[in-house]
């Protein structure tokens, strides 16, 4: 299956780019496509277990089962202050 991925702030650095497509085989979660994307931009790699993932507009677990045409955004961790 095809799944849109956005980055966001320094997400984009990382990865080089603001966005790209990955494909997935059917039942494919949120932890498989960050397995994915870890291997494409290994910069990201670090960042996995932080990192705030949106499929929609709602935030998701890593367990979350992707479907066709998803779109995933991927944001850094909110820090205040």
């Amino acid at each position: 299956m095809h799944i849109d991925v956005h980055f966001y702030s320094y997400f984009k650095d990382l990865a080089g780019c603001g966005e790209t497509d990955e494909t997935l085989a059917d039942g494919g979660t949120v932890s498989d496509l960050l397995d994915k994307l870890s291997a494409r931009f290994p910069k990201l790699a670090p960042m996995r277990k932080s990192a705030l993932i949106a499929v929609g507009v709602e935030y998701q677990a890593r367990d979350h089962v992707l479907k066709e045409g998803d779109l995933v955004s991927l944001f850094p961790p909110v820090q205040g202050g």
